[in-house]
């Protein structure tokens, strides 16, 4: 039966790598995978995941006005299995689609943050928390052996806590850290 994933972490914790992993196992077995992210990330180019360790491939780009069930619906030759990065940045809607499409086809994974740089939950990740048949923490560990549990932003080497929700950055903008070191 195919469910609605969803797999988050902090900054650093490897989503976007295991997400391309799961779509080489797929792949691998010979599924068809239809691999997607928000238009807000553009960080590695308008159509490209990247991880940091290197591996990347193209997207399904999805805007805020994008219904992803009717996409869906509309495919001739439709995916065996749809994943999500930066899931975080899904409207509310966009998440209810995938769980439709979940429900009644074909089982998503959504990788993403769980909460921004102030600890407050993004739009689709609080949708996906309240509606994901699976929930899974990818763990990282803050920079003093603890668990990474908040995303950081950082300016020039220190930790802030001003700015729009949205910023897009990587190890630049933001590093996950235990709750004691974001403190500091």
């Amino acid at each position: 039966m195919p469910k609605l994933y969803f797999r988050y972490g902090c900054m650093g914790s490897s989503k976007t790598a295991n997400a391309l992993m799961v779509k080489f196992n797929y792949e691998e077995k010979g599924y068809k995978v239809a691999l997607m992210k928000p238009s807000v990330d553009d960080r590695d180019g308008v159509d490209i995941i990247k991880s940091r360790i290197g591996l990347q491939s193209k997207t399904i780009v999805i805007s805020k006005a994008e219904d992803i069930k009717e996409w869906y619906l509309s495919l001739p030759n439709k995916p065996n299995v749809i994943i999500v990065d930066e899931a975080q940045f899904l409207t509310e809607s966009q998440v209810n689609q995938l769980k439709d499409i979940a429900i009644e086809y074909i089982p998503v994974l959504c990788f993403g943050l769980k909460s921004d740089f102030k600890t407050h939950l993004f739009e689709g990740s609080k949708r996906l928390f309240e509606i994901a048949d699976s929930i899974q923490e990818i763990k990282s560990i803050c920079k003093c052996g603890r668990k990474a549990e908040v995303n950081a932003r950082v300016k020039n080497g220190k930790i802030i806590d001003t700015g729009n929700q949205i910023e897009i950055g990587g190890n630049e903008s933001y590093i996950g850290v235990c709750y004691k070191c974001l403190e500091m």
